[in-house]
């Protein structure tokens, strides 16, 4: 993948309000998969009125395509950074769902989350005590289909303006804090949880901060 392409398309999202109105949800999803196959901005937003415009839905479906183009295209750009560094190794099995790739050893999935607006502590706290946080997004998070408790970095976005989703696009940002993030990767730091399952969970939170805008 062309990392500059992709934080140039990605940045053309930004002309909408990043609004879901919806959960995302299995229904949703099965009208939307083209977004996977479209690179493009402007394409996908053109297949998106092709597809809906005239529905009774069409905004609905307009913000959740391309919210799902947007999510998906910049998840395999910091996949991609992700694997570029020395002591990650891709996933052998591409369409193993909770393995994105084995960071010194450990399989990981990993996931680019907002801060979360329902989350009751604010920034500092939550950059110093993270496991918290952690336990929250594996609550609340990837329900439905995607729900599980494998291992998961999450990288977590936080925008002093409260555009934390525009952060998903700063893929040269993204790449300067997993660099340094894995460079200093220590398993002994990781987060431990049991949620029930056969195997403990192992996780840990990556941040991606912009506050000159303001802060709280």
């Amino acid at each position: 993948m062309d990392i500059q392409a992709c934080e140039r398309e990605l940045k053309k999202r930004w002309r909408y309000p990043y609004t879901w109105g919806r959960r995302q949800n299995d229904a949703f999803d099965r009208q939307t998969r083209f977004v996977y196959g479209i690179f493009a901005f402007d394409e996908v937003e053109a297949e998106v009125r092709r597809r809906f415009e005239g529905q009774a839905e069409f905004q609905a479906y307009f913000d959740y395509a391309l919210n799902r183009w947007y999510n998906f295209w910049s998840a395999r750009a910091v996949e991609e950074i992700f694997c570029a560094q020395t002591g990650v190794e891709p996933a052998r099995n591409q369409r193993d769902r909770l393995v994105d790739f084995t960071l010194r050893g450990i399989r990981f999935d990993h996931k680019s989350s907002v801060f979360p607006k329902q989350w009751e502590r604010g920034l500092s706290a939550s950059v110093n005590h993270p496991r918290a946080l952690i336990e929250w997004l594996y609550r609340h998070q990837s329900r439905q289909q995607r729900q599980h408790y494998a291992n998961r970095l999450f990288l977590v976005l936080y925008d002093g303006a409260g555009e934390h989703w525009q952060l998903k696009a700063e893929i040269n940002g993204l790449r300067s804090v997993i660099r340094d993030y894995v460079a200093a990767f220590d398993p002994a730091r990781l987060h431990r949880f049991d949620f029930g399952g056969d195997e403990e969970t192992v996780s840990d939170i990556i941040w991606a901060i912009r506050c000159g805008r303001g802060g709280r």
